[in-house]
């Protein structure tokens, strides 16, 4: 490790809390340098949902490659381009009833967010922005701004302006009525909030602390948005692609967004790629108002067209991610009911334990990698052990995972299901 310590920025971070030096990848497992395997609950933080190396994208993008197809392009026409549209299209967006038009903005979900960000100023000719509590929208400043968490918001050096937070459902307990204090800022001239472009929201809140929003929340925050003439953002970077289940994590509440940012796993084969999805009308950019070098990420468009013609052109995917999702899901309601100071949550293959004493949850994913299981914190205080395997997970893989949280777990805190 010698050479990361001395070479690379203090920036790195997952390096820190995994030591190794990883080499070879497959499927739900990764092998260091001295063969050593690691199951695979992290993936890349959602962008490895079809799994390491997946043989059918590999096989797709090595064809392309070496009949050397386009690798970059800007935004110019390719084939691979194409191909890619008319299958999103096909595969995704058609057998939904959705119609959007789709922006290239750049390889990471930030740029989807900034661009979105950007749009909805220019569409209404309003500054600010509504986001919520514990959310996270990327690393940029735009981004940054929308995004609750202290530590990452205090890296931008700068006052973030433009955006005014509003709380996470349950973010007050249950206390007060959904909205209530939105809609009465929205509504009373007095209340000093500036009229809104947006809002921007995930539907499950992943770095946040796996922070799960109920249908109904998500559609009266629908409606809120349609009587005060908001457009409503859908942050889909990481729980989009069927993390959830279905592919987009908005369908279960029933609500059609305004705009969609989607990027991690869009390009099926952890290759940097991002859309922003946006209602046609919307479509008021000047040409090359929002650019970048990297926006046609050809690799990924060959990837994320076979992806979706594998995976999404019929629902043995969704169905998988539900059933071992909620198997999951009761696996980790049996440790938290037997633990004390431990809270399950979670949604489809996006998982948690959270722990009254923040550092435990730390300490659980220190003793699940010692264990050789890759899995990370998030949340406020990094309070939630999180599970996020890759959709393509065997149930064999699923129970070996489980063991080593439940083993992991008894050897923190003591007792576990």
């Amino acid at each position: 490790m010698n050479v990361f310590e001395t070479l690379e920025s203090e920036v790195r971070s997952y390096s820190r809390s995994w030591p190794t030096v990883f080499d070879r990848a497959s499927g739900t497992w990764l092998y260091d340098a001295d063969g050593k395997p690691y199951l695979d609950f992290f993936a890349g933080a959602g962008a490895l949902n079809y799994g390491h190396n997946n043989p059918i994208l590999k096989r797709a993008l090595i064809d392309y490659l070496e009949r050397d197809g386009v690798t970059h392009a800007l935004d110019m026409g390719t084939v691979a381009k194409r191909d890619f549209l008319t299958t999103f299209r096909d595969v995704v967006l058609s057998p939904r009833g959705l119609d959007y038009k789709v922006q290239f903005p750049g390889p990471t979900g930030a740029n989807s967010v900034e661009s979105a960000l950007k749009l909805v100023r220019k569409v209404t000719g309003r500054e600010s922005i509504i986001n919520f509590t514990n959310a996270f929208h990327g690393m940029t400043l735009g981004a940054l701004s929308v995004t609750g968490n202290s530590m990452k918001r205090g890296g931008a050096g700068i006052p973030l302006v433009h955006a005014t937070p509003m709380p996470y459902d349950n973010f007050l307990d249950g206390r007060t009525p959904d909205f209530l204090w939105f809609e009465r800022l929205l509504e009373d001239s007095g209340s000093g909030l500036n009229e809104p472009a947006a809002v921007i929201v995930e539907t499950v809140q992943g770095e946040g602390g796996i922070n799960v929003a109920r249908p109904e929340w998500l559609r009266a925050l629908a409606e809120l948005c349609k009587r005060h003439e908001m457009l409503l953002i859908v942050d889909d970077v990481q729980m989009g692609c069927g993390r959830t289940g279905p592919f987009f994590s908005f369908e279960a509440a029933g609500i059609v967004p305004d705009i969609v940012c989607l990027s991690k796993s869009i390009g099926g084969y952890g290759l940097p790629m991002a859309l922003t999805l946006l209602r046609p009308e919307l479509d008021v950019w000047e040409p090359g108002e929002h650019n970048g070098t990297f926006r046609g990420n050809n690799p990924a468009f060959i990837t994320a067209a076979a992806a979706l013609q594998e995976y999404w052109t019929s629902d043995l995917l969704e169905k998988g991610t539900r059933a071992k999702g909620e198997h999951i899901g009761r696996a980790l309601e049996s440790i938290a009911e037997s633990t004390p100071g431990v809270e399950a949550r979670g949604r489809g293959l996006a998982r948690g334990l959270a722990f009254d004493v923040p550092e435990q949850a730390g300490q659980v994913c220190r003793a699940a990698f010692e264990r050789g299981m890759l899995m990370e914190t998030s949340g406020p205080e990094s309070e939630v052990a999180k599970l996020m395997p890759p959709l393509t997970v065997t149930d064999e893989e699923v129970e070996r995972g489980l063991s080593i949280v439940t083993d992991a777990v008894r050897s923190v805190c003591g007792k576990a299901g």
